[in-house]
């Protein structure tokens, strides 16, 4: 099975970092929605926005809290999600550093390998050089 090479990894991370954002905007626009539609305390999507925010990064400043009870549930499928979401962007963004370093690891030992199949053909040409020696000294 042939791997994707260091840069088309590096493509596909960043390409994953940016769908966790979108896919994190998304629900924090859904979230503020939801909590301006199902909460009475909520006066403007804005702060919608920021109640989702904050509860999808389980930050909870207590500013703006779910007051019904419906909010509330909405509140815990806000935290699951976010915590989700989060969790997926921050994988995201450390495959990119991560990548990197492997890359860099990758090159060393292909260079490496490449030396000691320098080195190998050059003890096989050796080799061949003494053993045709030997033959001649035995005929």
């Amino acid at each position: 099975m042939k791997r994707p090479t260091p840069s088309k990894r590096i493509h596909l991370a960043r390409q994953g970092v940016l769908y966790s954002l979108i896919l994190c905007s998304l629900i924090l626009g859904l979230g503020g929605v939801g909590f301006w539609a199902l909460d009475p305390q909520i006066e403007t999507f804005s702060d919608g926005l920021w109640l989702a925010f904050t509860t999808a990064a389980t930050v909870g400043y207590g500013d703006l809290v779910p007051s019904t009870h419906f909010s509330r549930m909405f509140a815990v499928i806000v935290v699951l999600l976010g915590l989700a979401v989060l969790s997926i962007a921050t994988a995201s963004l450390a495959a990119i550093f991560v990548e990197k370093d492997v890359e860099v690891e990758e090159n060393q030992l292909e260079n490496d390998l490449m030396l000691e199949l320098i080195r190998l053909r050059e003890d096989v040409r050796m080799l061949r050089t003494e053993v045709r020696a030997l033959r001649d000294r035995i005929e």
